[in-house]
């Protein structure tokens, strides 16, 4: 498909932003990836601006803009003047009538819808491959009530990461929920694509602190589940949408726990030989029923390229711990902690910690290297920790026989009493002949090829999207069929995000 286009912007996230300007003119075209959906008729447009008199748009550049998340390998593309598909429109919704309003025409006339939230996911899960609607969720961002009592915040799935956690601050509070992307991605994408934050290991994951849901599913209709603690009152439903990625519906509000303000912070840090004593330490703590806010194991090429100036921890792998919380719960996790690491770490004080603290939202590479052709990604994969070790170093081995591979290393970001999360990170040049996406696939197979053949699970908190399409069905089994059966019982015409988690063609 060939299209002209205008002059628009891109943001690049971190924390900081980046404005780049499209290099796209009138006189440029460019070419997109997947062949997106057939154009709206004016009868369709004209009841779209019913619903929505002051939040529709079908500018070219606006398409633009929504025509992807932050997948890195359409970042490549974008450069190459291509965009993975463009939708027919885009919505920005007020209400959760208004998107019920929305669904309805959708299925009437099969017109796919594609949630948006910030626009930050990794995996390509916005982006609209079938064409359709774009529903950017971006103004239902209210705090609808903080709960003291309860100790729970009912909030709009549009609002902001960071937006959320500062103003849950102001009134002396903490979701706990911090993840990389905190200031450019929304609750509503952390809930479609079960998100984790660096602070999980005491405060668990999104999932772990949903109390209750409000969505519009695929037919229109509206849910909403009771805020209460716990319910025996059979299979929780609602529940079926996190990690959907928004093929059933769209979360409108959700009821979350929230903790007071930590009054205390410790942090520790300790440098290992190897992988496995790091990997050691961090399982009997976890086995002491102790759990520090942050807990992270950095390889030895990680360690270099983060803590470079810690003398202690050349040639070693860095594991850094932040405990936060009532004083007397903080200085115990501290005296377990520093115990068990004493036993075969060399302490590097706080000053790693405090680093950490400081660079974590950090992530201007991806718009430093991929204009000199560097091709780079994240994997995040999980396994318990029988085999945690030996998974670590089969997958960086296979990542250093891809050709051109340039940087293949890992951190672990999340524990659990059963198992640990690595992230891993490659990066390399395609060699002469091979194209960037070619490449790119190469690395993602040999990442996800060891996890299935290792029955570890193929994401961990980013999802699935298009990336890993391809492995999913092997991970789920015959799993794979009871979702599609939910997803045909829920959204007949498929048109809820379609082509991704149950898709029937390539």
């Amino acid at each position: 498909m060939q299209t002209e286009c205008s002059p628009a912007f891109i943001i690049f996230h971190s924390s900081n932003i980046f404005y780049i300007h499209i290099p796209f003119s009138l006189e440029m075209r460019y070419s997109t990836i997947y062949e997106g959906g057939k154009a709206l008729d004016e009868k369709i447009i004209k009841k779209l601006l019913e619903i929505f008199p002051d939040g529709l748009s079908t500018k070219e550049e606006d398409k633009i803009i929504y025509s992807r998340d932050y997948w890195p390998i359409a970042l490549r593309w974008f450069l190459d003047k291509k965009l993975p598909a463009l939708p027919q429109a885009i919505v920005w919704p007020e209400s959760k009538e208004q998107i019920a309003s929305l669904i309805h025409l959708a299925n009437e006339h099969g017109i796919p819808i594609i949630p948006y939230g910030g626009g930050s996911g990794v995996m390509g899960g916005a982006v609209p491959i079938h064409g359709g609607i774009v529903v950017d969720m971006k103004r239902m961002d209210k705090i609808v009530e903080v709960e003291d009592e309860n100790l729970t915040v009912r909030v709009q799935t549009g609002i902001n990461g960071m937006n959320l956690e500062r103003k849950l601050n102001h009134h002396g509070y903490t979701l706990g929920h911090i993840p990389q992307s905190l200031y450019c991605s929304s609750l509503g994408g952390w809930l479609a694509c079960k998100a984790a934050g660096q602070f999980s290991t005491k405060y668990g994951k999104i999932e772990d602190m949903v109390v209750a849901l409000q969505a519009v599913l695929a037919d229109g209709s509206v849910i909403e589940s009771r805020e209460v603690p716990r319910s025996s009152t059979g299979p929780e439903v609602e529940k079926l949408l996190i990690g959907s990625e928004g093929i059933l519906g769209i979360i409108t509000e959700a009821t979350l726990k929230i903790w007071p303000y930590p009054e205390k912070r410790k942090c520790l840090s300790f440098a290992f030989e190897s992988m496995e004593g790091a990997l050691e330490a961090v399982r009997k703590i976890l086995r002491r029923n102790v759990y520090p806010a942050v807990v992270r194991i950095y390889d030895e090429e990680e360690t270099l390229r983060h803590f470079y100036d810690v003398q202690e921890a050349e040639g070693k792998c860095m594991l850094i711990l932040l405990m936060e919380g009532v004083e007397e719960v903080v200085e115990l996790e501290r005296k377990v902690a520093e115990k068990i690491c004493k036993i075969n770490g060399t302490p590097c004080g706080e000053k790693p910690v405090h680093h950490w603290l400081e660079t974590r939202f950090n992530v201007k590479e991806s718009s430093e290297f991929l204009p000199r052709g560097f091709i780079f990604d994240t994997v995040e994969i999980s396994a318990p920790w029988k085999n945690s070790a030996m998974l670590y170093h089969s997958i960086i081995k296979a990542l250093k026989s891809v050709k051109g591979m340039v940087i293949a290393s890992a951190h672990a970001s999340h524990f659990y009493p059963q198992g640990v999360c690595f992230y891993f990170t490659f990066g390399g040049i395609p060699p002469k002949g091979m194209e960037a996406y070619d490449f790119y696939i190469s690395a993602w197979d040999a990442i996800m090829d060891e996890c299935i053949k290792n029955k570890a699970s193929i994401s961990h908190h980013h999802g699935i999207g298009i990336t890993r399409k391809k492995w999913l069905a092997k991970e789920m089994g015959e799993r794979m069929k009871m979702l599609k059966k939910i997803k045909e019982a829920i959204d007949p015409n498929n048109i809820m995000n379609p082509g991704k988690l149950v898709v029937e063609d390539e």
